[in-house]
């Protein structure tokens, strides 16, 4: 009987770890800290910021954990009005030369004209993969929810649930996939007029400065990175590694269907059918399924 006590709380231990791994309630307020910009971006409460733009410069927002695998979302509400020239990001990203990232940018436009949903990912610090969407509803009017899901299978770009890319993992075909370093969510504004709206034609309009772009309900249900035996820990199967249950192998038939009414109806820009930029060499990818 002792040794079977022994072996239920030696399990209770494990599971529990193993949660501690993956799931985090913290405000956003606790979950990240001011990584630029401190002076003009603010918390606004125990789980909500705001990122500034101004002449003089943005800010941007970072988590204190670093994570490999799992969901991780933010609420925004993008820059309202004439928003030209500014962008508003969501991404993760590791460190270094040979860095993994994966990018929602917000490219802001004139009053009137939607904003577009700039999308990317880089694999040992190669990118060139962009792909991108008109929203298909007011970012600005009111708080909409962005996620970033990424398992050993692949990653997977969210609008409010619905599905708009995925990529796969085709490692055994010598394209790289993130599965080996922690990354970190970062949140930031910043001025690009020189590309961000219409190919740089519109110039950002300082006059009405200060840029304003609100944040809320930062959740991270992921694994978070404990060294170099978390590329192992979390991509193992069990329960507490929820996203390597077989049902999150690829899209169900339902947000198939949600992710190809986005690209056919909003999707404005892929790399995978831009030609001339390759030279007619494109990346291996683009000649696989990706969903």
């Amino acid at each position: 009987m002792g040794n079977l006590g022994a072996l239920l709380i030696a399990l209770f231990v494990s599971a529990a770890a193993l949660l501690d791994r993956c799931l985090v309630d913290a405000a956003l307020s606790e979950s990240v800290y001011f990584y630029w910009g401190a002076q003009l971006g603010r918390f606004t409460g125990w789980d909500a910021c705001n990122l500034v733009l101004d002449k003089n410069g943005g800010s941007g927002i970072v988590s204190r954990a670093s994570f490999l695998y799992g969901s991780i979302s933010m609420r925004i509400k993008l820059v309202p009005g004439n928003s030209a020239g500014t962008v508003t990001t969501f991404y993760l990203s590791s460190t270094g030369d040979k860095h993994d990232e994966i990018d929602f940018e917000f490219l802001g436009n004139v009053t009137g004209q939607p904003y577009t949903i700039h999308t990317n990912i880089f694999t040992q610090g190669v990118g060139n993969r962009e792909q991108q969407f008109k929203v298909w509803f007011d970012p600005s009017e009111d708080y909409h929810n962005y996620t970033i899901f990424w398992n050993p299978y692949a990653v997977v770009w969210l609008v409010d649930g619905l599905p708009i890319r995925v990529f796969r993992n085709y490692q055994d075909l010598q394209i790289n996939f993130p599965d080996s370093q922690a990354m970190r969510a970062f949140a930031s504004l910043w001025n690009a007029d020189q590309w961000a709206t219409q190919g740089g034609r519109v110039k950002t309009n300082w006059s009405l400065a200060p840029f304003v772009a609100e944040f809320q309900n930062f959740e991270t249900k992921a694994c978070f990175w404990n060294g170099p035996n978390s590329i192992y820990q979390c991509a193992s199967q069990n329960p507490a590694n929820w996203w390597t249950n077989p049902v999150y192998f690829k899209l169900s038939y339902a947000k198939l269907g949600q992710m190809n009414w986005v690209r056919e109806n909003f999707m404005i820009y892929d790399y995978c059918k831009d030609f001339e930029r390759f030279n007619w060499q494109m990346p291996k990818e683009c000649f696989l399924p990706q969903y």
